[in-house]
């Protein structure tokens, strides 16, 4: 019978396309992956990938193979999860990534009582405004919107990603508010450099009817994060396209007012994700889990919503 540490680190060299990082997913070297990966061809008498020192490649052997354990494979390292999770308490540290402005204003306030539930766990974060590498950078999970998943992670939303457009009472004062989003064409606007693309964002926005237009101001400043931007609409330097999140708070207090309450941009989910459910470690699965009945119960979907009225309107 055929080990499961060799079964392991087939599937995972598979979804990875390397045995470096499945080696860092399962807390191995990457030798002692090639070499588990060897024993299993050399038993099954298969060749599973064409190795070169670029990239790792399944054979088609190895592509009918992978189909046939993987859900197998899976299936049991959660059984073994799940075994080890209820023997042991969850502790250590859980290293997460998340942008500011979301990790500050709302994952922070939920973490007294995580903290309370889970004393032996302690918290260390990145806040910063990028998607990370959760294996080659060493994180237990992470939190972002409009993320591209690599294979093997899982995504679960906590989040809608609107953008609405913004703007303070003192800028707005003797000005014509809008009322499409082609009127945005006549106010100063504070716009949104990417820094993946390092391209200026531009948005289509849609009211609850399905129509849909874009939404162009005349940009007086472009700046590369959206807490400035909202600083800047705070200062009355203009119209802001940002996200329901970082507004939020500047709605609530009135200094800054929502325009065009009908319209919003749909960027899709703000995703907590993390590596595959087998073999995650308790504090990781502790986490999971209570942020995302955290998420609920704190009606983060209904508060972060840019459709009808989230936040002030004007």
């Amino acid at each position: 019978m055929e080990s499961l540490a060799n079964l392991e680190s087939f599937v995972r060299s598979a979804d990875l396309r390397g045995f470096s990082a499945a080696a860092r997913q399962l807390g191995l070297t990457p030798a002692a992956v090639s070499r588990n990966v060897a024993v299993l061809e050399r038993n099954l008498g298969l060749r599973l990938f064409q190795r070169s020192t670029r990239k790792l490649t399944l054979t088609e052997s190895g592509e009918r193979f992978l189909d046939s354990v993987r859900e197998h494979v899976d299936a049991l390292n959660s059984a073994l999860s799940v075994a080890a999770v209820e023997r042991a308490a969850p502790a250590g540290t859980l290293k997460i990534s998340m942008s500011p402005g979301f990790g500050m204003d709302y994952v922070l306030p939920l973490m007294p009582e995580f903290l309370r539930r889970y004393p032996h766990i302690r918290l260390d974060w990145l806040l910063e405004n990028r998607q990370v590498d959760l294996i080659a950078e060493g994180f237990d999970a992470a939190i972002g919107g409009g993320i591209e998943l690599a294979a093997g992670m899982v995504a679960r939303p906590l989040a809608p990603l609107h953008v609405i457009a913004v703007a303070s009472p003192a800028y707005l004062d003797g000005r014509a508010l809008p009322e499409t989003p082609e009127d945005l064409a006549a106010h100063e606007g504070i716009a949104m450099r990417s820094a993946r693309t390092g391209r200026v964002r531009h948005w289509s926005m849609r009211d609850g009817a399905g129509r849909e237009a874009l939404a162009l101001t005349r940009e007086r400043i472009v700046l590369n994060d959206p807490e400035a931007m909202c600083r800047a609409a705070l200062h009355g330097l203009g119209v802001a396209l940002v996200a329901v999140q970082h507004a939020l708070p500047y709605l609530d207090d009135g200094r800054l007012v929502r325009l065009l309450p009908q319209w919003y941009a749909d960027l899709g989910s703000i995703h907590l994700y993390y590596a595959g459910r087998s073999l995650m470690p308790a504090k990781t699965r502790a986490f999971v889990d209570y942020l995302i009945q955290a998420a609920e119960q704190a009606r983060l979907t209904q508060r972060l919503a840019g459709r009808a009225a989230a936040g002030a309107a004007a």
